[in-house]
């Protein structure tokens, strides 16, 4: 199956038609499901999380992302209440029931609320949620072959790692979201943020990569380590391309033939122009192109699928 094909989803559940949510130990329809106003997930952003994607009815690299979800928590001091094979039977449970055979699922750990105004964060229970909507696309399916209008960005720069880690996925999206308002104001629409040194970071929920002198290059420091950004140079190494995460400056970003973003909300992005430039003659480069293709082709490889049971309860 290829990306954006449509297909006939299972029945959901009456109520779940726009997706299921796991609260309080307890299934919930997402348009239901509600977080404490107290809770520090939402009032801090003491929180983090991660994505994993359900195509053609099968989870894609779902233990990638639980491992890398538990070492988020483990990062974080934060205790999760279920052990992995529970939190891959509450997701699946969420995709059954949500009736979605295209999914973006979500799995979310806070560290809770305050017992009697105490700010210890020892004394806080920690609290697990998730939900299951349908697959979210971060550049529209339409839009494949036109790729991301992108810019990097001149009065924001990333968080430094310092003080938030990146490699655990959390909310401190105040530089992202400064960096989406200044791509809308320039004409575009995905910013790419440089850390303090001039060097790329990633974008607004996105790995960047750029193929500088036959090398695919991502950066190496101060970015989220994507999962699909881990399949990306594993297909490239199957495919005898020179890839490697690197420091990335700037003017080698500049001179990168072709770029492209991967996220596991859409996969593998073309980048076809960067401040209102053609990146290389203005289209799909064939690298990425053959990238995209390979990273849609491994879905259906069953070394890296966990298909869900739409008949089980």
């Amino acid at each position: 199956m290829s990306a954006g094909s449509a297909v006939r989803l299972p029945t959901a559940a009456p109520g779940y038609e726009e997706g299921a949510a796991w609260v309080d130990g307890a299934c919930v329809p997402s348009g239901e499901a509600k977080v404490s106003i107290v809770d520090t997930g939402f009032s801090r952003s003491d929180v983090t999380y991660d994505v994993v994607a359900v195509w053609g009815g099968a989870f894609f690299r779902l233990d990638d992302h639980l491992e890398r979800f538990e070492r988020s928590c483990a990062g974080l001091r934060m205790t999760l209440a279920h052990s992995r094979e529970e939190l891959a039977g509450i997701l699946a449970e969420l995709v059954r029931v949500a009736g979605l055979r295209e999914a973006y699922v979500e799995v979310i750990c806070t560290r809770g609320v305050s017992r009697g105004g105490v700010r210890d964060p020892r004394t806080f229970e920690n609290r697990f949620f998730a939900y299951a909507v349908p697959y979210v696309w971060l550049l529209p399916v339409a839009e494949a072959d036109t790729g991301m209008d992108a810019v990097v960005t001149r009065t924001v720069r990333r968080i430094p790692s310092e003080s938030v880690d990146p490699t655990i996925k959390n909310f401190h999206w105040g530089d992202l979201t400064r960096g989406l308002y200044e791509a809308y104001d320039r004409g575009a629409r995905y910013p790419i943020l440089l850390d303090a040194d001039g060097r790329v970071t990633e974008g607004a929920g996105y790995n960047v990569f750029a193929l500088v002198d036959g090398r695919l290059l991502t950066p190496a420091t101060g970015t989220l380590e994507g999962i699909t950004r881990r399949v990306v140079l594993e297909l490239a190494e199957q495919e005898g391309i020179p890839a490697a995460p690197a420091d990335l400056p700037e003017a080698e970003l500049r001179r990168g033939t072709e770029l492209f973003a991967t996220s596991t909300a859409g996969g593998v992005m073309p980048i076809t122009s960067l401040d209102g430039e053609p990146v290389g003659d203005g289209r799909v480069g064939p690298l990425t192109r053959r990238l995209r293709e390979r990273y849609w082709a491994a879905h259906e490889d069953p070394r890296h699928t966990t298909p869900v049971d739409y008949a089980g309860a």
